[in-house]
């Protein structure tokens, strides 16, 4: 009887600790999905604030240029550039950023950009992956013009799960006006919004590529965007 009572009892505290384990891994499994969203929304603010950076030294340094009529403080798209490490190295000769904030601001989780100067005046080189874009924003251009995104969206075409920074997990418009803004996937293209194209292009949507017309939507960013690494 008594090893009857003391096989009953072991079998019981087997059963409880398999219980205690199973249940915290059930709710670890219920839960993944809105702690990896939660992580993905954090890195995605987070660079979101690096990009109102970026936007902020280039805003400087197009206001001083129209103050003083320098044509060498300007908007990207009001320069014969056609890289980013063109612009963004006009941004650090003139001081309006320096190379470590800059390094800072073109990274994000999954997009290591890291940035180099040589020579007087300094010569900006970028290597790795920028998390961001910028595009050929120009002075006449209006205030809901994209100045950049993150590198994982092209423009009005569904977001690519293998594109670095965030892949699916969302994507960053700051427009030249300063807003930025972060976006779901469903957000990428016209579809996503209840007046398609308009709404797409207003300043509370996506904005409008440089040059672009009022109601024309066309996928991809062609030649709109400054090539970055």
């Amino acid at each position: 009887m008594l090893s009857k009572s003391h096989s009953s009892s072991s079998a019981f505290t087997r059963i409880e600790l398999v219980v205690a384990l199973v249940i915290p891994a059930v709710i670890l499994v219920l839960a993944w999905p809105a702690f990896t969203n939660a992580l993905t929304k954090r890195d995605l603010t987070r660079t979101m604030n690096n990009g109102r950076e970026l936007y902020l030294a280039a805003f400087r340094m197009a206001t001083d240029g129209a103050a003083k009529s320098d044509a060498n403080l300007a908007w990207p798209g009001d320069y014969p550039v056609n890289s980013l490490a063109e612009y963004c190295g006009k941004l650090v000769e003139r001081d309006y950023v320096k190379p470590t904030d800059l390094q800072r601001m073109l990274s994000a989780p999954g997009a290591a950009c890291s940035v180099t100067t040589n020579g007087s005046p300094p010569a900006t080189t970028l290597t790795g992956a920028s998390a961001f874009k910028i595009y050929k924003v120009k002075t006449t251009d209006p205030p809901t013009t994209i100045f950049a995104a993150s590198s994982n969206y092209i423009y009005a075409t569904p977001l690519n799960p293998d594109a670095k920074p965030f892949g699916e997990g969302g994507f960053i418009v700051v427009h030249k006006s300063g807003d930025a803004d972060l976006f779901g996937k469903n957000r990428a293209t016209p579809a996503g919004f209840e007046n398609s194209a308009k709404e797409f292009q207003s300043a509370i949507g996506i904005g409008k590529l440089p040059g672009a017309p009022d109601g024309a939507v066309n996928p991809g960013d062609g030649a709109t965007a400054l090539a970055g690494p």
